[in-house]
């Protein structure tokens, strides 16, 4: 086989074989679990830890990742196809408002996912099994609709199919974005966690009337933040990190305040 046809055939095998992105990736949906538990009422507290027994954990952050773990599980293959598309919302227009019959599709985004889910964690007439995998998949999800390319208006896969250089190496916006940027702390989840808290209590943006859809609003504020970070060039440089790193941790900050108030509700006795 002559060269360039053999190197081409092998860097579609590993495109091929590269792991689809769908999260914020484990550092940053732990940080976001970490956030929110410290902030749970008693009530809930108590609740997310029976429901979590089985885990053998108390940790939402343990559980935070799994709705992306599922891919790689035969067994989980039917619930992976189920939910896939509920990691994220393609925006079809550059205004950034959200129309479910334009957006969202048979339900099948992010902000029609996090409702569902959370309809299932708060009803107390559903088996425990039935809540527990409820609960992760809200912790996961309101973690990704947080991130603002799983929110984006552009015709690029939520910016998987954007090249950038980034450290020298070539990846895409969506990988930078999910992990690339917050790894350049070389903090670990608790610590991150613990530096972000320090800052104090997070201002979170007011509501948009009508005030009917708080989870639409949140992809809303993800899809106006993706329209702004664009590098020039394809390439990622120190500029650009200290830049959008800021942004990208107060996501963080606001996803976990934000799902701690919704398993505050959800879970509350009575």
């Amino acid at each position: 086989m002559p060269f360039l046809r053999r190197t081409a055939a092998v860097a579609f095998i590993c495109l091929a074989l590269a792991p689809a992105v769908h999260a914020w990736g484990q550092l940053g949906h732990s940080v976001v679990a970490d956030i929110a538990q410290r902030h749970l009422s008693p009530a809930a507290e108590a609740e997310v830890e029976r429901l979590l027994a089985p885990e053998h954990t108390k940790s939402l952050a343990d559980i935070a990742s799994w709705p992306d773990e599922i891919r790689n599980d035969p067994t989980k293959d039917a619930l992976w196809k189920q939910t896939r598309a509920l990691h994220y919302v393609d925006f079809t227009s550059g205004d950034c408002n959200y129309t479910p019959p334009r957006d969202c599709k048979d339900g099948q985004c992010v902000v029609e996912g996090i409702d569902h889910y959370v309809k299932i964690l708060g009803d107390k007439s559903q088996s425990d099994a039935t809540r527990l995998e409820a609960l992760k998949f809200v912790v996961h999800f309101i973690g990704d609709e947080h991130q603002p390319l799983h929110g984006g208006s552009r015709d690029d896969k939520g910016g998987n199919a954007y090249q950038v250089q980034f450290q020298d190496k070539g990846t895409n916006l969506h990988s930078v974005w999910d992990s690339g940027l917050l790894k350049t702390r070389g903090l670990e989840y608790k610590a991150y966690a613990d530096k972000l808290e320090a800052e104090g209590t997070v201002t979170l943006p007011e509501p948009i009337p009508p005030f009917d859809n708080a989870y639409a609003q949140w992809a809303e504020e993800s899809c106006t933040i993706s329209r702004d970070i664009y590098p020039d060039g394809h390439k990622i440089d120190q500029a650009y990190v200290d830049k959008e790193l800021p942004v990208a941790e107060l996501r963080l900050r606001e996803a976990g305040r934000r799902l701690a108030e919704v398993l505050n509700l959800t879970l509350a006795k009575g």
